[in-house]
């Protein structure tokens, strides 16, 4: 399937994928990259770090649960694609693990008492493209190639303060098998509503380069039909809106809720695969922490 870019891991240790589809597994992926970089604060957490500078993690700790995401793609007559999935997680001071990512966190910035940047280095696979299920499941694919997904690395720096949080993030293929990369800005906040209610908006601008367009939405020569134009991608911005929630039972249990909406560039929707101006996600995970 084809991948919506936007912003936002849990892992997928305990997930046949050899059983899944590459639309299923791509619907995990986001959902892993999504609920991971976003864990609450504890219900015990104080009010001033609620509302400012995000607890940075020095205890090793380990969590287990089961999500759940349905999305829907721009791709022509593209079945919502939904999962339900069990995860483990793993994070301690340097490193944080979650599902086909690894982070590796950097010392960070210290601005004032209230503000600093956090710097993390990345590695993962990214579950983009679709495979000869989804073609076959999908009239406006039959006839094309596979679209393989790939190793990627990544470099993500992000700007805390009380005021909101700024975060640019740059990811680049390393696999071989395809070119592209990705930088993204975005904009989020969070508000705790008493002491175990959160809520995270966030705003996402993501450029895409011309080869990862190219690659994801494009058409070959040999793959056009009458119903289906050669097309050649070019870089585009897709912008997403996504709101996150979370219910903090005590320190080690909590639930998510994340949905979101992503507006495709001009260069996707210009595809003969796209039918579609925007693509949106909902997502679901239950998190316990030991």
């Amino acid at each position: 399937m084809l991948k919506s870019t936007g912003e936002s891991s849990m892992s997928l240790a305990f997930l046949p994928v050899s059983s899944l589809s590459k639309q299923s597994l791509r619907c995990v992926f986001v959902c892993a990259l999504a609920l991971g970089l976003c864990a609450p604060v504890s219900a015990q957490t104080p009010p001033s770090e609620r509302t400012g500078l995000q607890p940075e993690s020095s205890a090793s700790e380990w969590g287990i649960g089961i999500g759940a995401i349905s999305q829907q793609l721009g791709i022509k007559d593209i079945d919502r694609n939904t999962n339900v999935f069990p995860f483990i997680s793993y994070e301690n001071r340097y490193i944080r693990w979650f599902g086909p990512n690894l982070d590796v966190k950097l010392p960070s910035l210290q601005i004032n008492n209230a503000q600093r940047i956090a710097f993390t280095l990345s590695v993962g696979y990214d579950f983009s493209g679709y495979d000869d299920d989804d073609i076959k499941d999908t009239p406006v694919l039959l006839g094309m190639n596979e679209r393989d997904g790939g190793f990627v690395i990544g470099a993500r720096a992000q700007w805390q303060t009380p005021v909101v949080n700024v975060s640019a993030k740059w990811t680049g293929d390393i696999s071989g098998d395809r070119d592209g990369s990705t930088f993204s800005l975005g904009l989020d906040k969070r508000w705790m509503l008493g002491q175990q209610v959160m809520l995270s908006p966030r705003i996402v601008a993501t450029w895409l380069d011309e080869s990862y367009v190219d690659y994801q939405y494009g058409v070959l020569a040999n793959e056009a039909t009458a119903d289906r134009q050669a097309y050649s991608g070019d870089s585009t911005i897709n912008i997403e809106l996504g709101l996150r929630t979370a219910y903090l039972f005590n320190r080690q249990s909590s639930i998510f809720i994340d949905a979101s909406i992503i507006s495709l560039g001009d260069e996707i929707k210009d595809s003969p695969l796209v039918d579609s101006s925007t693509e949106n996600r909902v997502m679901f995970a239950y998190l316990y922490k030991f």
